[in-house]
């Protein structure tokens, strides 16, 4: 050999072991160690889906431990792009985008009457509940509903009149036994699951403790004479019929980590082997649409009574905030069949990703003549939404909504000087039980998003908006070598533009937020040059290895005083009885654990029994999925940023 040719050999030598060392700092090997364990530790069904916690007995948003959620296939999408970057291998990240289009995205069969749909006529108005007990809501046909100005363009686009988004929630074991599986209606309890089912469905009042799960796919095989229809909402008549939520902080998140993945790939050189799932990541931000709209396509601002606010027309009916959710459905009959499609007014500040709605507008346009366009006004919109939301201290409170009470009711008369494009101030936006702006959780998880789209663009409004949070931020947390203490119940007074202020209330050590709060602080610090939101970060990751590292993740004893609810009752009108798959009843004297008997040959309800009847309350060291990939995302981006 040459002494030129030993020369290049020598170079290619010393060059590819600096990629292969590039990224086996101490953070990014403890991202591998979580991966490993997660991969390995009973996180995932036989058809590889991740359940939402390993543990069964579980009760929170899904009433189920090995129920999942959209926001799980999103973090396990996430997961596996980061999987990508720090191992060079991007297959694995294919593959948790097939499982959750197979497993969670409705197939044509499940949703057979979109053929059907009026872009004209959207769906029937019907009011929003305050409380569980009020029964049931009228159908109003007379409430002025607008136009959906994207249905044509979708179907142009893609050719189909089908919608490509997550549904929320499947039962994973088929535990509740509807099996409705993808494809199937109503299958029952011999199919092995997944399973789709629904939860939430009358109004903000309405916790997990209050719910009647029901089918989505309703033939009025299970529930009453009318399946599970009348106990929602009131018609002239029941027809048996198909419905699907989605999540749009899920579906966001899904799309940006498709981002990070096509940069990561990209830098790997192996753009190649992914493109055909970005593509896919680009549809579904085209759908994902459906959420920057009014629920009934109503015009948006100032939009006070059902009857006088107006109907949209064109594109007067977006917020352009990702809402709480979308929905559809259908009947299942395909003679003389119907579908609708609704968005939703109320936006609240944690659901928001600029770093997805940039990613729509760049490196992931979807095919949608207006869809990158929609994009950049939301990408802006949110921003601006993050602004009219700060508090003095930094801290953001709640979100907006076009629909007060979800009625299109008159706000209180406080809200009306100072609104947000003609949306009125809500600080606890969608859901009351618990109050969706009180948990802590919901600062990280936003503002992680609005610091990776400040890390990626240099936008200096999302870094005004980031300088005043982390300074909030940093003075409410307290980081020893040995231990953490997070926010946990935040306390809200004032409104935008008047006094905003925020407390903390309590404090935890939870390990889901502090990992996502570690991992908004390493994004803005790497950015920004910031070297004490860097040394809070790595103090929080080094403090919850150390300390709360088990043999299947990172994880922190809770004590779940919240138990005491399993006896609470479940409204039912007088005279409605029906029945579940496995035979339990339902009628007026249900209770949460009385129409879930399942929960009593679970290996943890003796815990739960024992409180019940007087005893202390019980303790849980849970595995959630959501937490645990966190945990893995936060030190992985951590040593990605800094090579530590």
């Amino acid at each position: 050999m040459s002494q030129s040719s030993k020369m290049k050999f020598s170079l290619f030598i010393l060059f590819v072991g600096c990629v292969a060392r590039i990224h086996a700092g101490v953070y990014t090997q403890r991202f591998l160690d979580q991966y490993n364990k997660i991969h390995s530790s009973g996180y995932f069904s036989s058809q590889g889906i991740p359940y939402h916690s390993i543990e069964t007995l579980m009760v929170e948003a899904p009433d189920h431990g090995h129920e999942t959620t959209s926001e799980a296939f999103s973090y396990y999408i996430w997961l596996e792009a980061m999987y990508g970057a720090i191992s060079g291998d991007f297959s694995s990240f294919n593959t948790a985008w097939d499982v959750m289009e197979k497993y969670i995205i409705p197939t044509s069969a499940d949703q057979p009457t979109n053929s059907n749909y009026n872009p004209s006529s959207p769906a029937t108005y019907a009011d929003e509940l305050d409380q569980p007990s009020d029964y049931p809501s009228p159908i109003d046909s007379g409430v002025p509903v607008g136009q959906d100005p994207i249905f044509q363009e979708l179907v142009s686009a893609y050719g189909t009149e089908d919608i490509y988004g997550m549904h929320w929630l499947l039962d994973v074991d088929n535990i509740y036994g509807f099996g409705n599986s993808p494809g199937n209606c109503e299958a029952g309890p011999s199919e092995p699951g997944p399973s789709y089912i629904n939860t939430f469905q009358r109004g903000p009042e309405e916790s997990v403790w209050r719910t009647v799960p029901q089918t989505t796919c309703d033939s009025f095989k299970y529930g009453g004479q009318n399946g599970f229809l009348d106990l929602f909402i009131k018609d002239n008549s029941y027809a048996q019929q198909w419905k699907f939520t989605n999540a749009p902080d899920a579906d966001s998140r899904a799309i940006q980590a498709a981002y990070w993945a096509s940069v990561w790939a990209t830098a790997a050189g192996q753009t190649s082997t992914i493109s055909a799932t970005l593509e896919k990541a680009a549809k579904m931000g085209d759908y994902l649409r459906y959420a920057l709209f009014d629920k009934y396509f109503k015009k948006v601002g100032n939009c006070v009574g059902k009857y006088d606010c107006a109907a949209g027309s064109g594109k007067d009916s977006a917020h352009y905030l990702l809402s709480w959710y979308y929905a559809w459905g259908g009947s299942l009959s395909t003679s003389g069949g119907w579908a609708w499609r609704i968005g939703d007014g109320a936006a609240h500040f944690g659901y928001q990703n600029p770093l997805a709605a940039y990613a729509l507008t760049s490196e992931l346009k979807p095919k949608g003549a207006t869809a990158a366009q929609d994009w950049q006004t939301s990408l802006e919109r949110q921003l601006e939404f993050y602004s009219f939301l700060q508090s003095e201290e930094g801290a953001f409170a709640g979100g907006a909504t076009n629909s007060w009470k979800g009625r299109y009711d008159t706000p209180d008369s406080n809200l009306t000087s100072n609104t947000f494009h003609g949306m009125f101030y809500d600080w606890e936006p969608v859901y009351h039980d618990p109050p969706s702006n009180r948990w802590y959780g919901m600062q990280p998880w936003s503002l992680d998003r609005l610091a990776q789209y400040y890390y990626v663009s240099g936008d200096s409004t999302a870094k005004t908006l980031l300088d005043k949070w982390v300074t909030w931020a940093l003075s409410a947390i307290t980081v020893t070598d040995s231990s953490y203490e997070m926010p946990d119940q935040l306390e809200w007074s004032g409104v935008p533009g008047d006094n905003l202020h925020v407390t903390v209330k309590t404090h935890s050590s939870d390990v889901g937020t502090a990992a996502a709060t570690a991992r908004t602080l390493s994004y803005y610090a790497a950015k920004a040059n910031h070297d004490q939101a860097k040394q809070v970060a790595k103090g929080l990751l080094d403090v919850m290895w150390l300390n709360y590292l088990d043999d299947k993740g990172v994880t922190a004893e809770e004590a779940r005083e919240d138990y005491s609810r399993f006896n609470e009752p479940v409204y039912v009108p007088s005279g409605w009885t029906g029945t579940y798959p496995n035979g339990d009843v339902i009628d007026s004297s249900a209770t949460f654990i009385g129409i879930r008997s399942f929960y009593k040959s679970d290996p943890d309800w003796s815990k739960v029994e024992s409180y019940l009847n007087g005893g202390s309350v019980p303790t849980f060291t849970y595995h959630r999925f959501w937490a645990q990939a966190d945990v893995a995302l936060a030190v992985g981006a951590y040593g990605l940023l800094f090579n530590e």
